[in-house]
């Protein structure tokens, strides 16, 4: 499979402007879970240097097999569960922790980096088996995240499965609630739904497939074209 990043790219910058977003002012997260290191080397090369990752582990073993100036040029954001365990391990590479939805999971970032940047992921669906604290916590969630010094920049949703417009009341609602709590970032939207939340007013989006094409046939070097 040759995947043509700068086209990928560009296509998916159209999607934004067609839309009626602004490709300059909605961040867009390449997520480069379940795809190697060459995957983050090509989106820094093209100009990608927010990069996420869903589990520490992989952005571990990415880190080791990154050259040090490619790795210092990222801007990783960590979009899974967040394992209070597995928190010291990766604190000091981590940008913007995205999913923080508990109490808890704040404290372990606290305790590391006290003025550490996160979103709090709200569950938009209602969906039990999506992570995400409910909208009626999220204020409160909020709140106690900014008591212990943490950097809270706005908040987080996944869309549900299914069509894209199901996802419009949650990202509205998100929308609204960042603007009332006066936070700036709401990063929602995904390959599928991304244009639905920028209508919604995102911010930021993450995208895997769009960029990199299939995590189920990687790409080897050779094949991600910058």
């Amino acid at each position: 499979m040759t995947v043509d990043l700068g086209a990928n790219l560009e296509a998916l910058r159209a999607r934004i402007s067609g839309a009626g977003g602004s490709p300059a002012a909605v961040t867009i997260v390449a997520v480069t879970k379940g795809f190697g290191a060459e995957a983050v080397e090509a989106a820094v090369e093209a100009g990608l240097h927010d990069v996420g990752e869903n589990y520490a582990q992989e952005l571990e073993s990415k880190l080791d097999a990154l050259p040090v100036a490619t790795a210092a040029r990222c801007r990783w954001h960590f979009l899974g569960h967040v394992q209070r365990n597995k928190v010291r391990r990766i604190i000091p590479h981590v940008h913007l922790w995205q999913s923080v939805d508990r109490a808890a999971a704040g404290r372990e970032i606290a305790k590391h980096a006290q003025d550490a940047r996160v979103l709090v992921q709200v569950n938009v669906s209602g969906e039990g088996a999506k992570n995400g604290c409910r909208f009626d916590d999220a204020p409160a969630l909020v709140d106690s995240l900014g008591a212990m010094g943490l950097d809270v920049r706005g908040l987080m949703a996944v869309g549900p499965a299914g069509p894209p417009e199901l996802a419009r009341p949650g990202f509205r609602r998100l929308a609204e609630l960042a603007d009332r709590l006066g936070l700036p970032e709401r990063s929602m939207g995904m390959t599928d739904d991304l244009e639905v939340a920028v209508q919604e007013g995102t911010t930021m989006v993450r995208v895997g497939r769009a960029l990199f094409g299939d995590r189920g046939a990687r790409s080897e070097p050779s094949d991600l074209r910058r």
